[in-house]
């Protein structure tokens, strides 16, 4: 009687802790973490020039304020100065001066209406074997300006590295997202991290890119 007894108060435990983990939305960033999908434990293949391309939104941002530099711009500068990777940073002047709250209503919009901005520049992505793509996490995933980029550009049969930066979404579906627009790619294990804690995150970045092999 006992063991039964333990085994129903076991159930309802397990019924209460799986009921209050569901993940809620709110505006720019998911305030519960998502799933960090990733691809295995593979490694990088160093014989070829690698590329950062990313994504990063200066100015008003979601709990670290105004700021002069994106949180995700100093995550790709971590991983250039570990590994030697070139950047490209995607840029477009549609956001430029937006607070907060109007950016995250036009990034919603974006999204529900599948928009794709145009961004400044091009790269010669030929040149390279492995691309690192990373951006902050907007109503789930990517910005749609990357989306942009994914349109344009055939990243097929190169390594591709997913990171993120976020304030509570993790990777969000950008692994999915990434692997939707470049189903003969193959997609390393991804990186995330809080933007507030970039400017104190150089050893975490480094360990990541360490793990994977550099």
């Amino acid at each position: 009687m006992k063991a039964i007894k333990y085994i129903l108060a076991s159930a309802l435990c397990m019924l209460v802790s799986t009921a209050c983990s569901g993940s809620r939305k709110s505006e720019v960033d998911a305030n519960e973490p998502t799933s960090n999908e990733t691809s295995g434990e593979q490694t990088v293949k160093k014989d070829g020039k690698a590329l950062v391309v990313f994504f990063s939104h200066a100015g008003d941002n979601y709990s670290v304020g105004n700021i002069e530099v994106g949180n995700t711009k100093i995550v790709a500068d971590y991983i250039s100065a570990y590994t030697g990777a070139d950047q490209f940073e995607i840029k477009t002047k549609k956001y430029d001066g937006l607070a907060y709250t109007p950016l995250t209503e036009l990034a919603k919009k974006e999204q529900q209406k599948g928009e794709l901005p145009p961004f400044e520049g091009s790269v010669d992505v030929t040149k390279y074997e492995t691309i690192f793509i990373g951006g902050p996490i907007w109503w789930g995933t990517y910005p749609q300006v990357m989306f942009t980029f994914f349109k344009k550009y055939d990243l097929n049969g190169k390594t591709l590295i997913p990171f993120t930066t976020h304030e509570g979404s993790g990777l969000g579906d950008c692994v999915k997202d990434v692997k939707k627009a470049y189903p003969k790619a193959t997609v390393l294990k991804g990186f995330s991290m809080y933007g507030h804690e970039v400017r104190q995150g150089k050893g975490r970045v480094e360990r990541w890119l360490k793990d994977l092999g550099y």
